[in-house]
């Protein structure tokens, strides 16, 4: 797998999580802490006990250039992730079969994007960086929302995952 943050400072190493920041503000707002949570939310979920991810704080210029390298889109996005493995294809809507790896993959995201949206959802931020860490750590096992069911398939598992953390439905102001 190419390591898309190169030879960055690593931050803190945990059981689960491998902590780059970028951006000081994250260490502010306590990613690393909001970065365990989601991955044990989401390990329990899954049912999977033993794996890793790294998470990078970032900010909009540092992701709109891993946007632009790896997606073609010059531009900043809220939250970026790389899978360790590929996936093999499957029915819509079906969920994944889970990764037999120890390291799901890495993921960015950015401080300025996540932000400004929960701004402008009127949500609390940790909330909102949560559900985007959430969010791309199912990717890294293997969910997507390339079509209608398997978006249904990806957002009924955030909703759940989310809710076990106490962090109301992220999709329910967005589809009323």
């Amino acid at each position: 797998m190419h390591d898309p943050f190169g030879d960055e400072d690593e931050g803190e190493a945990g059981g689960i999580v491998d902590l780059v920041i970028e951006d000081e503000r994250w260490a502010d707002a306590d990613l690393y802490g909001m970065s365990e949570r989601a991955a044990l939310a989401v390990g329990e979920w899954l049912g999977l006990e033993n794996f890793q991810v790294v998470v990078m704080g970032c900010d909009d210029e540092r992701i709109a250039g891993l946007n632009a390298e790896f997606r073609d889109k010059p531009r900043p996005t809220n939250v970026l992730s790389w899978p360790a493995i590929e996936f093999d294809e499957r029915a819509p809507g079906a969920r994944p079969l889970l990764p037999d790896i120890d390291e799901l993959g890495d993921i960015a995201i950015s401080f300025d994007t996540c932000w400004r949206e929960a701004e402008a959802q009127g949500k609390p931020f940790a909330d909102h960086a949560t559900h985007l860490l959430v969010h791309a750590m199912l990717h890294l096992a293997g969910y997507d929302h390339i079509d209608d069911q398997d978006a249904e398939t990806m957002e009924d598992a955030e909703r759940s995952i989310l809710g076990k953390l106490g962090i109301p439905d992220p999709y329910l102001e967005l589809e009323t």
